[in-house]
């Protein structure tokens, strides 16, 4: 039996799904879909999509995507828009009448974008530094403006509400609400109670965690790899966990 899903789903950073078809089989996709609605459906019931077929050999035709974006919203879904791609998906998306959204596509591009640029990186020696004399006052390096202790949040982050913090680490000194929703390129780190949605590595950053000292989620995800809260073990609600990504499964486990 083929275990591996048609459709692969990355949740973005602003709550738009992104469904990256693997496989263009209609009724598949659709039985995934449901399937995901059912588990999940204050998740996902209703929730905006973007189709992907970057992933695919061959763009479909409009017949077929047709009868795609008929089966998710039959399955509960709203396929709002198509990730940019070829010149072939821009056709698509006209005669789809959908948009077309870039931004998503980044996420999937970025590791291969910065494996070509490392040899570049590195082929140029560090610039030579002069010895200098015993300062009368310390010096401050030069990359301290740079550095940042990330973005905290003080006041309880309430339904409705989304904070995201950009390039950096995001730390919540209290609670994450039910339908509140907290996001962060870098980790997110949560010193409260965790009812609502964490997304870590908002940008693909793999390395990025999650912590939190009272886990009751209804998502986390890091570099769109996501569970929900019928996912998560009954044995983990409540507790000290951190979240983490390995071998591109979301790991989570008891901090004590």
């Amino acid at each position: 039996m083929d275990f591996e899903p048609a459709g692969e789903l990355k949740i973005g950073q602003v709550g738009i799904a992104n469904l990256r078809i693997r496989t263009l089989d209609v009724e598949r996709l659709t039985a995934e879909m449901r399937d995901r609605v059912q588990r999940a459906p204050k998740l996902f019931a209703r929730a905006a999509v973007v189709l992907d077929f970057g992933g695919l050999t061959r763009t479909p035709d409009q017949a077929t995507a047709t009868a795609l974006i008929k089966g998710l919203r039959e399955a509960g879904v709203l396929p709002v828009a198509i990730a940019y791609g070829t010149s072939e998906i821009e056709q698509l998306s006209q005669a789809l009448g959908l948009p077309l959204l870039a931004k998503f596509r980044a996420s999937y591009e970025r590791d291969e974008n910065a494996a070509a640029a490392a040899p570049a990186a590195h082929a140029a020696p560090p610039p030579r530094r002069e010895p200098e004399l015993a300062p009368t006052a310390a010096k401050p390096h030069a990359g301290a403006a740079a550095a940042s202790p990330g973005m905290i949040q003080a006041k309880p982050v309430r339904s409705g509400q989304q904070i995201y913090a950009e390039n950096r680490d995001l730390t919540v000194l209290t609670t994450v609400g039910a339908g509140a929703e907290v996001i962060a390129d870098g980790s997110v780190h949560i010193y409260g109670p965790l009812r609502g949605r964490a997304l870590a590595g908002a940008q693909g950053n793999e390395q990025a965690r999650i912590f939190c000292r009272e886990f009751h989620a209804e998502l986390v995800a890091i570099a769109g790899h996501y569970k929900v809260l019928e996912e998560i073990p009954k044995d983990l609600r409540g507790k000290a966990v951190q979240v983490w990504l390995e071998d591109q499964q979301l790991k989570i486990a008891a901090l004590d």
